[in-house]
Formats: structure tokens, sequence, C-alpha cells
């Protein structure tokens, strides 16, 4: 655990008594902080009190009592409008924070050297994340990972010199993080998301780059127009660093024909790895997150001063991957069951679809998002059939009809079913039975977790399936 011992002798308040709350509450409480805890909701009331965490009503309390409100970032901070008890802060003059700005002073106070990587984008930061964490353990490092994946971060174990934080951060966590200060920041990319949060794609744009306006290195993916100018931003202020999987950059890193490459100022190019047959980087969205991965270990290392000259082909090679995003779940002869239940828009689709070109039979649908399928029509030509599930099936119908074979299948069990059907009649040299929805999992699921466990599930007992065999 990580001690809060900032707030030393002060009180503070925590709103949202989840995994991140009553961890925060935890550790105020072993730094010497009293803690008025709440939650609106009477399970996280109850998990705090089990928890041995002080309740307190904060609508009926004298707030100038307090140092700060440690809000958890599921809670509105501005918009759709503030959260009741952000007013509340607000009137008393009371700063808004989040767990990992505990973190952060925690780290400033004691060991301001310490190595911590920062990581954000719209899409591919838990890739991203785990893999950083992957290759500096390969490599022998200590590691700790947290924040948006895993473990809330005040679990961990305190930053040390030799001890790397990798930390995962959305942009509810980084608008609540104002002394935001990595050794690297890591800016993937921006497309729209959690506008209803952030008022604009602007201000959600603004807030993604604060990871890297205060880092000590940025490393910038510059594969959209956001990027671009976050770079051309940073550069006139500080150390940064750009990574393209569409471009090839001096100085920066990119691919050379699969190939990741690190070039100097003066063009000269030192080859690190290749990504040909790793599975579980395949695409050009997982290329970009390999190369922001690599960006950032070894920009850290030479920051800190350790040795940057890794075995880069056996870490990336041995990556297994994170569940349900692009997961090759196993295989009937040639024919291989992906799993990227984690596609809950069309842009993610997009990504898989790219990656699989040809022979895909598609089990599509859920809870719609605003502009259904209709962007995919570009990459229809590959797909050999779609199996509609879910609250969406009779929209995408309509986006279909005419274009692409498909049949309405209603629930999971009975596409993937259907698909392994079908795909057994393929010529194909490898047909692929693909879960990527382009939809949220709320119509059918409770997450897109527990509909990629199902397609798993539902996978394992088709007769003659291999688990685990896909590659």
């Amino acid at each position: 655990m990580i001690r809060a011992t900032s707030f030393k002798g002060k009180t503070v308040a925590v709103f949202g008594l989840g995994t991140s709350g009553i961890a925060a509450a935890h550790s105020l409480l072993a730094g010497g902080a009293a803690v008025a805890a709440w939650d609106d909701s009477a399970a996280g009331r109850e998990a705090a009190s089990h928890a041995d965490i002080p309740l307190v009503d904060l609508s009926g309390t004298d707030w100038s009592q307090f140092s700060a409100l440690v809000l958890a970032p599921g809670v509105p901070l501005t918009h759709p409008e503030p959260h009741w008890t952000v007013k509340k802060a607000r009137a008393s003059g009371v700063e808004v924070i989040g767990d990992i700005e505990i973190f952060a002073r925690e780290r400033a106070l004691h060991t301001p050297k310490a190595p911590f990587i920062a990581i954000t984008g719209t899409n591919g930061k838990s890739t991203t994340t785990a893999l950083v964490a992957h290759i500096l353990r390969y490599s022998g490092r200590d590691v700790q990972l947290g924040g948006n994946i895993g473990r809330a971060i005040l679990t961990l174990d305190e930053p040390t010199p030799d001890r790397f934080h990798i930390i995962e951060m959305s942009s509810f966590q980084i608008d609540l993080t104002p002394t935001l200060r990595p050794t690297v920041g890591v800016m993937l990319n921006v497309t729209p998301d959690h506008l209803d949060r952030h008022g604009s794609l602007e201000n959600y744009a603004a807030i993604k780059e604060r990871v890297v306006q205060g880092a000590e290195v940025a490393a910038v993916g510059i594969d959209d127009a956001f990027g671009v100018a976050m770079l051309k931003r940073r550069v006139q202020s500080g150390a940064a660093i750009a990574f393209s999987a569409e471009k090839s950059l001096a100085p920066g890193y990119s691919l050379l024909d699969g190939t990741i490459i690190c070039s100097n100022r003066e063009a000269l190019a030192v080859k690190l790895a290749s990504l040909q047959g790793i599975a579980t980087l395949r695409g050009k969205h997982n290329a970009q997150n390999a190369l922001a991965a690599v960006a950032a270990v070894r920009e850290c290392l030479n920051w800190v001063g350790q040795s940057s000259d890794l075995d880069w082909q056996g870490a990336l090679s041995s990556f297994p991957g994170l569940p349900h995003r692009m997961e090759e779940v196993g295989r009937i002869g040639k024919i291989l069951f992906v799993n990227d239940s984690k596609a809950t828009n069309a842009d993610s689709t997009e990504k898989a679809l790219l990656s699989f070109p040809r022979d895909v039979f598609w089990i599509v649908g859920g809870k719609p998002k605003a502009g259904g399928i209709a962007a995919l029509a570009p990459l229809f030509g590959g797909i050999a059939k779609a199996y509609l599930i879910g609250e969406s099936s009779d929209d995408f119908a309509r986006t279909l009809d005419g274009r692409l074979s498909f049949e309405r299948s209603g629930t999971l069990d009975a596409a993937v079913f259907a698909a392994a059907r079908d795909a057994q009649s393929s010529p194909g040299t490898e047909p692929i039975v693909l879960l990527s929805p382009a939809c949220a999992s709320y119509d059918q699921f409770p997450n897109f977790e527990v509909r990629g466990d199902s397609f798993r599930n539902l996978v394992s007992t088709l007769p003659g399936i291999e688990m685990g065999k896909a590659s």
C-alpha cells in the first residue's frame, strides 16, 4: 500500500466507494489523515463499513473542515453537470482530486526520480500498458501495474528509484490529477469518446494532453491530427519523441517492413524487433501499441540512466496479449476463433476487420452506439457472412441488406454455432469466426468481459475444438 503521508493531520472527504475509493480511504488513514467517506449507494457504504472506513453523510456536513475531496473517477466532475459533492467542495474552496493525484504527491514528496510511465489514449491504452509492464518484467525489472487496468494505484507498492510504476490513465483520472508529472507520458491517439463527460472533443483531447504536458519525456503518437498538434506544442517546452505506424520518422519510432526501428535526427536507424508472426500484436492498431510501448520503455530507461539494450524480440514475441482484445481462443482445423468483445464501437471493430481482411464470419450486435456500423461498409467485401445478435439487429439488418449475407441469430450461442457451421464449409485457407460486436454489451450481458467469456465458453463446447491452439 502507498500511504498518503502528504495528508497527515488533515481531514479528507472521499466520495465513491468502489475499489479505488476504498483504497484511497485506506491510504489516507494509513498516512495519518482523518477520513469522511460516503457513497450514494447503500452497497458502496456497506462495502466501506466492512472495510472499517469511517462513514459520514457528506450532504449535511460542514465542508470547511476538509482539505480535499477525493472523488472516484466515475463521478461527474464537470459534465453533464458537476456532482453534488463537487459543487459543495468548490463552494467551500476545497480542492477536488483523485487517487492517482495522491500517488503523484507521494512520489514527488519522497522519491521524485522513481520511474513512472503514464499511458493514455482513446484506443489501445490497456494493451500498451500491459505490454510496457511485460517488457520491463521480461528484462528483470521490478514493475507495478495499475490505475485504469488491474489494481487501484494506491494498493501498489510504494515508489522507489528502481521500481517502475506503469499506470493506465483514463480521461476521468487525468482530470483529477492536477500535479501529474510522469517520467514518460504516452499519448496514443484521440477519437471521439466520453463527450457526455467532457462537453466537446476539444475538451476531451485537452484533458488527454495533460499526460504529456507534465512529463519529463513525452511520447506522442502522430497518426491523427490531435497527436500532431500535441507534439508541436510539446517540443516547444520539453523533451518529446514521436511514434507512428503510418509514417517513417527521424527522429522517432516507426515501422520498416514490419520491424520497429528507432531513428535519430540524422536518420540513422536501429532495428529493434519484428512484429511479423506475433499473433497478440496483429494489425496496424497493435503496431501503434507496440511502437508506443517500445518508445516508453527505451525513453524511460535512458532517462533514469539504465541500459536500454534489451532482448526486444523476445519481449514482444512472448507478450500473451489481453483477454477480449482480438484474443485468439482456439481452432477447429483451419478455422480460427477470435474473441474481440472489447470492440464496443465501429472504430474498434474496424481494426479487427482490417486485421482479418478475408473469410470472416462476423458476430456483431448488442446495444448500439451512435452511427451503428455504416462506417464499416468499405470492409464488407472481406466478410463471408454476418450473424446479428442483440438489440441492434433490426438496425444492422437494414445496413447490411443487399450488401452482405447475414442472418438474425438473436443470441450469442446461436451465432457461435451458426458461424462455426458455415465456416466449416468455407473454401478459405483460414476462415475466421470473429466476435467483434461494434456495440455495448448491456442489452444481453453486464459488461464486455462477461460477453467475451461467454463466447470463449461456447467455443470450447464445439466438436473438434482445440482451445489455446491459436497459431
